[in-house]
């Protein structure tokens, strides 16, 4: 059968300590043909000359350097390079299984899709497992772009690119969206009604390393993330993707937009609760506006409703009760 080059896309910034583990990783791959592209963000540590060491080691690597602009940035200027039919991507503190390209390019051309992903597992930094944030499924599976669009809409489908295979031609021009978090979903909604569907292997071959402070995991509990307004930016996008292309999934759509405006509510500061606060009040706004609609939405669970209910009148007590009771638990 026909060997297909892949392009494997790993953005790096000051992780000299885990780089070494990642790429060989990737080096260490029984599917042999590869191109693998590190691009250095701007790094200060000596990431940078360490990736120039690493593509000394395999003539497969390439080194890309440029200055800090983010893990979208770097993998959109990767896209920009890249040579091969398919690509996947790498988070430079995860690692592999060996067997994890062949796996995905057999399933691709066994089963004729553009798009195919493996289970993912999470260590923390002491080497515990912890609990599957997707369940893996028990055999290979297709599950067509609108399956796949309601699954991620009900929080049980994998958004994330580093578990994917992806044919590189399904690509837009402006990929991933740059100073932006939940990017990975940002982009596969897009890209879904493109790619018809995909195949889903139950082996855990992708290696999550949960690293405190790392650029999507903060250890400061009460520093208010910028993801959680970029996940209801992006559950307004979807809406608009779904009511072009998957109009009967409107109202999974609708209940995945409540649920991001909640999980803001639920984790924004209380000091930031004020009325200078414009995505704040937006979103407070929305919720009365949208309160019937919510209270007869038969996806919304009945905690669900109620904090939806109490959130519309009076956030900010809501959330003083809700801190008290965590406190005392």
């Amino acid at each position: 059968m026909e060997t297909p080059l892949i392009t494997v896309i790993v953005p790096v910034y000051n992780i000299k300590d885990y780089l070494p583990r990642c790429v060989h990783s990737i080096t260490a791959q029984t599917y042999r043909r590869l191109e693998i592209i590190l691009v250095d963000d701007g790094s200060t540590d000596g990431t940078g000359q360490l990736c120039d060491r690493l593509a000394g080691e395999d003539e497969r690597i390439r080194v890309l350097h440029q200055a800090n602009g983010g893990s979208s940035s770097a993998r959109n200027l990767a896209l920009a390079h890249a040579s091969g039919e398919y690509v996947g991507f790498v988070d430079s503190d995860d690692y592999l299984s060996p067997e994890m390209y062949e796996l995905l390019m057999g399933g691709i051309q066994e089963f004729h899709v553009s798009a195919a992903q493996v289970a993912r597992d999470e260590t923390d930094e002491k080497g515990n497992p912890l609990p599957n944030i997707c369940v893996p499924p028990k055999e290979p599976v297709v599950i067509e772009d609108r399956q796949f669009m309601r699954e991620l809409l009900l929080h049980t489908g994998d958004c994330s690119f580093c578990t994917k295979l992806v044919r590189r031609s399904l690509f837009p021009k402006d990929p991933f969206p740059v100073d932006k978090l939940n990017e990975d979903f940002h982009l596969l909604v897009r890209m879904l009604p493109r790619m018809g569907a995909v195949l889903s292997l139950p082996t855990q071959a992708y290696h999550v390393f949960y690293r405190i402070g790392s650029n999507s995991r903060k250890a400061d509990r009460e520093t208010f993330s910028p993801v959680y307004g970029d996940c209801v930016e992006n559950a307004d996008m979807v809406e608009e993707i779904v009511k072009r292309d998957y109009p009967e999934l409107g109202e999974t759509a609708f209940r995945f937009g409540i649920f991001q405006r909640l999980e803001y509510l639920l984790h924004i500061p209380i000091s930031q609760m004020t009325k200078d606060n414009t995505v704040y009040r937006k979103i407070v706004a929305y919720l009365r506006r949208n309160w019937g609609r919510a209270m007869t939405n038969r996806i919304l669970t009945g905690k669900n409703k109620l904090y939806h209910t109490l959130f519309a009148i009076a956030p900010r007590t809501l959330r003083k009760l809700h801190a008290a009771w965590r406190l005392r638990g």
